[in-house]
């Protein structure tokens, strides 16, 4: 689920991949703003069918901890 997430991010943030850590707080990359929340939510839902609850993105302090929710949320 990582890699999925670092692609995802890397994706929406117009950013390689390989500048993508898991352990990356993304909410202090430059490209991240607004624009790049709504484009990582909006790129869940459509791989996932699963759309996060604002509260629980916020939780959501790494690239990493983005994977794990999703690992333990997405199909439940």
């Amino acid at each position: 689920m990582l890699e999925i997430v670092v692609g995802i991010m890397a994706e929406c943030l117009e950013k390689p991949s390989e500048e993508i850590n898991g352990s990356d707080e993304f909410r202090n990359y430059g490209e991240w703003d607004s624009l790049a929340y709504l484009s990582v939510i909006a790129a869940i839902d459509e791989r996932y069918d699963y759309v996060v609850p604002l509260e629980d993105f916020r939780s959501c302090r790494t690239v990493a901890s983005l994977a794990e929710y999703l690992e333990n949320h997405v199909g439940k």
